[in-house]
C-alpha cells in the first residue's frame, strides 16, 4: 500500500527542502531562468529522481509554491475579516509580518503583475467586507474600496520592493497614520 504523497512525511519534508532550495537560489541569483532541475535538487540535498517524483519540471515547482504562497496569503487576510480581538494595527502587523518572511520570492513573484492582481483582489475583499461589518455610518464621500486597496496594494508592493528595510511594525504604524480617520 502506497502513502499519498500529501500526508506522507517524506514527501512534505522533500517538497520543503525544493522550495526551501528555490527560495536560496533565487536569494543568490533572482532570476527564474537561472533555475534548473539539477541546481535546485544539488541545494536541497536531494537527487533529481526525487525531484520528478514530486513536480514534472521547474515551472511545475515554481506554479506548486506561487499556490502555495497566495493561498497562506489569503488564509492570513481571511483570518483578519473575521477576528474580533485584535486592533487593525495587530491585524495589519501580522499581514505584514508574513509579508516580510516571504518578500523575496514575493519581490520576484511581483515581476509578473498576476502576483499584483491576487494581492489586490484580496485585499479588496478585506476592506469590502470591514466596511460592510463597521458598526459606523460612513459619509457619502468617503474614499472608494478601490482606491483605498489600491493604495495599500501600492505600499506594500513599494515595501516589498524598495523598502524592505522598513519593519512590518514601522509601515503598519504608517498604514494607520495615513488613514486614520479615514
Amino acid at each position: 500500500m502506497s502513502k499519498n504523497k500529501k500526508t506522507d512525511p517524506r514527501a512534505v519534508r522533500s517538497r520543503e527542502m525544493f522550495k526551501s532550495a528555490v527560495f536560496k537560489l533565487l536569494n543568490d541569483n533572482p532570476s527564474l531562468s537561472s533555475l534548473t532541475v539539477q541546481k535546485v535538487a544539488a541545494e536541497a540535498g536531494l537527487n533529481r529522481t526525487t525531484f520528478y517524483l514530486h513536480y514534472h519540471d521547474i515551472e511545475d515547482l515554481l506554479t506548486k509554491i506561487n499556490e502555495e504562497l497566495v493561498n497562506e496569503l489569503s488564509e492570513k487576510i481571511t483570518g483578519l475579516i473575521h477576528v474580533e480581538n485584535l486592533t487593525e494595527k495587530q491585524q495589519l502587523l501580522q499581514l505584514l509580518n508574513y509579508l516580510y518572511d516571504h518578500r523575496e520570492y514575493l519581490s520576484i513573484l511581483n515581476n509578473g503583475n498576476q502576483f499584483e492582481d491576487q494581492l489586490f483582489l484580496m485585499i479588496k475583499r478585506l476592506v469590502e467586507t470591514r466596511r460592510q461589518n463597521s458598526k459606523e455610518e460612513l459619509p457619502a464621500d468617503y474614499v472608494s474600496i478601490d482606491i483605498k486597496t489600491a493604495s495599500l496594494v501600492g505600499i506594500i508592493l513599494w515595501w516589498i520592493r524598495e523598502g524592505i528595510h522598513f519593519s512590518s511594525e514601522y509601515i503598519a504604524n504608517q498604514i494607520n497614520l495615513m488613514y486614520r480617520g479615514n
